[in-house]
């Protein structure tokens, strides 16, 4: 018998507060959630299951700093499990979009949207180079893990900002992430996922 997304993720992870971030509670994954079963879940580990680095800080700025996006259209690019679009709507986003090209990252989102009472709209399939989003941001955590994604993702970011939208992105310093082009407006001490106890991460503007 097949099972949901859905289903397994409420049977197999945990509620628990997610780290850095105490106003939210997540489904998270723990040693025990048996991800190797879900059908067609390709990534090890599944990224949407975990707390990363750059959408943990993120979130954070948001919750910290809600001017950022009170009563704006919201976009969450690379959602995962969601934690950043549903920090927006609880520092007062008018409306948010979370979009992944992962269907278990979109069914993590529905479920952690619900668990904390604010409502996301989902977003099928990969936005990127596709129209610009009718937002008036897009929060972007963690997308410059690699290089081709970051290659990708850059130019569609520049063609937002290019045309009055802002992007914030969170990002651990990583290798690929484009910090010339970028401006750090915030800088947190947070482990990145699977890196022990230290950590450093930072929000940025794409000007």
């Amino acid at each position: 018998m097949n099972v949901s997304t859905e289903a397994f993720i409420r049977d197999n992870l945990r509620i628990e507060p997610a780290r850095f971030l105490s106003e939210i509670r997540l489904y998270t994954a723990h040693p025990g959630s048996r991800l190797s079963q879900l059908p067609g879940c390709t990534d090890t580990p599944p990224y949407w299951a975990y707390g990363w680095a750059g959408g943990t800080v993120l979130a954070r700025h948001v919750l910290d700093h809600p001017d950022t996006v009170q009563g704006k259209r919201v976009l969450d690019l690379g959602c995962g499990s969601g934690v950043v679009g549903i920090a927006a709507m609880k520092a007062g986003a008018a409306h948010v979009i979370a979009s992944d090209i992962d269907r278990h990252a979109l069914a993590a989102t529905r479920l952690n949207a619900v668990l904390n009472d604010v409502e996301t709209e989902i977003a099928e399939g990969d936005l990127v180079g596709g129209p610009l989003p009718e937002v008036d941001i897009v929060l972007v955590g963690d997308l410059f893990y690699d290089r081709d994604t970051a290659a990708r993702v850059l130019p569609w970011l520049e063609a937002c900002a290019a045309a009055g939208i802002s992007v914030l992105i969170g990002d651990p310093f990583r290798a690929h992430l484009p910090q010339d082009r970028l401006k750090l407006v915030a800088d947190y001490e947070v482990p990145d996922f699977g890196s022990g106890a230290g950590g450093r991460a930072g929000v940025f503007v794409l000007p």
